[in-house]
């Protein structure tokens, strides 16, 4: 399997799962997600799906003072409506990572280790996200700005190209390679394009 580079060197996010523990599937529930795993899941890389990986990383990372985020602890809401531009793609990012989701996750045991209804959409809110740890009841709004990263000028109009099936196998060649490099861009730049505010 080939895959850019630079995705291994993006840093990973460290979780503790109190329910895989329970079931005996990671010691002590300690294990970590990578950005190739995300990017697997959602089958492909773009400056959205790096966003949200970045804009969980770095709310777990404030949230937890040992960096270490606990799956079915995080509670996580959006301003936008699920259905409404990328929040869908953001969401299912999120959802991998800190195991909320709004109605469809797991139910628990006798009431413990739920996963549904910690994802609320359509919230009052102005970041991007909210992330709340419910065991310590500290909350960080996260907001994620891949504009200041520009694409390639050259971007566009290979893109026009590709869409009108008139692209070379090198025109489509360079525009992944461009589209890549946006992308590793944004990570090398993560205090340019993220921020995290404390909320309570």
């Amino acid at each position: 399997m080939r895959y850019p580079d630079f995705f291994d060197s993006i840093q990973n996010i460290k979780l503790q799962d109190p329910l895989s523990d329970i079931l005996g599937v990671f010691e002590d529930g300690f294990y970590e997600i990578s950005y190739i795993e995300v990017v697997k899941g959602a089958g492909h890389s773009c400056p959205t799906v790096a966003g949200a990986y970045i804009m969980a990383q770095e709310a777990i990372k404030a949230l937890y003072s040992n960096g270490t985020g606990i799956r079915g602890d995080i509670k996580v809401e959006f301003k936008e409506d699920l259905s409404e531009g990328v929040a869908g793609v953001i969401a299912n990012v999120v959802s991998y990572i800190t195991g909320a989701t709004d109605k469809s996750g797991f139910k628990g045991l006798n009431g413990k280790f739920a996963r549904h209804s910690l994802m609320f959409f359509n919230q009052d809110i102005k970041s991007n996200a909210r992330f709340t740890s419910l065991s310590q009841n500290k909350t960080v709004d996260v907001y994620y700005n891949p504009n200041v990263i520009p694409p390639s000028k050259e971007m566009q109009p290979l893109m026009q190209k590709i869409m009108q099936n008139q692209a070379t196998d090198d025109e489509k060649n360079l525009f992944g390679k461009l589209w890549q490099e946006r992308v590793k861009n944004i990570f090398e730049n993560i205090d340019k394009a993220v921020s995290v505010e404390v909320v309570k």
